[in-house]
């Protein structure tokens, strides 16, 4: 039997399932750090990014300066937080490292969204007597609504792949069944966790289409 037999093995023996250590905890903890970060970074990356590219001012300098958080490795933001206060604050210091990481994709690909509008079609909105938050709410954000989508699928994918590695620092997720698989020479467990957490990402990648075509402002419009 090979490694990835061995490794289907070690998923399917419901004893690894169970437990603090087991599968369904550190996925409900992937699960909960990966969601917390991805929704701050929302929160924090599309506001600014939709104002910004309403307004057509200064969009370049947010990118430039949120792109920094690409420039930072996570490894290395986590480990300064863990010699600072924050270090026996939980998950936070995790959470801050994944919302830098997830704020520049997030906040690029809105404000692109929103500068591609068609400024012809914005003119001729206003024309008809729209309001500026008539016409952001019922023609800019539709228009830029795809590129919005394909920023939100890259962030949650790399929030989802990256969140492992706090298992470097001691914190909870997916990542813990890798690194103790490390610690016990156990290459069959440090397969399955890399199994698992490829299959999250594809399966929030999946998910996110979904909800994608679903919400899509357009297929609506078709719809109706």
């Amino acid at each position: 039997m090979g490694v990835l037999g061995e490794a289907w093995t070690w998923l399917t023996t419901g004893t690894n399932w169970s437990g603090e250590s087991g599968v369904a905890h550190r996925l409900g903890e992937h699960l909960y750090v990966s969601g917390v970060a991805l929704a701050l970074s929302c929160a924090i990356a599309l506001p600014i990014a939709l104002y910004l590219g309403h307004i057509g001012k200064g969009g370049a300098l947010a990118v430039n300066i949120s792109n920094v958080g690409r420039a930072i490795p996570v490894f290395a933001v986590l480990a300064l937080f863990m010699v600072s206060p924050l270090r026996n604050a939980g998950y936070i210091p995790t959470i801050i490292a994944l919302v830098l990481f997830a704020v520049p994709p997030l906040l690029t690909n809105a404000y692109v969204g929103m500068t591609e509008v068609d400024r012809s079609v914005a003119e001729a909105a206003r024309g008809m007597g729209m309001s500026g938050g008539q016409l952001f709410l019922r023609v800019e954000l539709p228009l830029a609504y795809p590129m919005i989508m394909t920023g939100l699928r890259s962030a949650a994918v790399q929030v989802v792949a990256t969140a492992t590695i706090a298992a470097m620092v001691g914190q909870g997720g997916l990542g813990r069944i890798i690194t103790a698989g490390f610690n016990t020479y156990n290459t069959p467990q440090v397969v399955a966790g890399a199994l698992l957490v490829a299959v999250l990402a594809l399966l929030v990648e999946t998910a996110l289409v979904g909800v994608d075509r679903l919400l899509s402002p357009l297929r609506r419009r078709r719809t109706a």
